[in-house]
């Protein structure tokens, strides 16, 4: 039987033998799950044509505007693959290329008036989704819950760094 990632964590699901979730499993049905209704709540609210791979970009723009390789460094998306979805945005009308006035020679990526309001509008469906959770947790909990992910994701970004101090011993 093939179970799709969805149906395995409804509370209804009754599976052979079905292991508990493990945090991959976990943080990956939780971001899809997130992304499901950020991106359809954008698509009613008149932004149908944003996906997931642009908030690589759009999640990180600062108002007046950063340089690719800034953008690279805060999302920790190759550079290559931030110019390709800043291309896509361009085209999509959500951010332009313009003159950096500290240095010619580079480009800033500048939202649009379309773009401000995406970037606006996600962080109220984000903020709203995070304060459901908030109510469903309790304050103390959701804040918990919250810094434990965070501390997680740090100790996770640093397993290179334990892999290479254990092969070292």
């Amino acid at each position: 039987m093939i179970v799709k990632i969805r149906d395995y964590f409804r509370e209804d699901f009754v599976g052979d033998d079905r292991p508990e979730p493990d945090v991959g499993m976990l943080t990956g049905a939780f971001m899809r799950a997130v992304q499901d209704e950020l991106f359809e709540t954008l698509a009613e609210q008149g932004h149908p044509d944003v996906r997931p791979r642009h908030g690589s970009v759009l999640a990180f723009l600062d108002r007046e505007g950063t340089r690719a390789t800034e953008l690279s460094q805060r999302s920790g998306q190759h550079k290559q693959i931030v110019g390709t979805v800043v291309d896509e945005l361009v085209q999509l009308g959500y951010v332009s290329r313009e003159p950096d006035p500290h240095d010619r020679r580079a480009k800033l990526v500048v939202p649009t008036a379309h773009g401000l309001d995406e970037i606006t509008r996600a962080r109220a469906i984000l903020a709203a989704i995070e304060r459901r959770h908030e109510q469903s947790l309790g304050t103390e909990g959701y804040a918990s819950f919250k810094a434990a992910l965070q501390r997680i994701t740090r100790l996770q970004r640093q397993w290179r760094d334990g892999r290479v101090a254990d092969s070292d011993v």
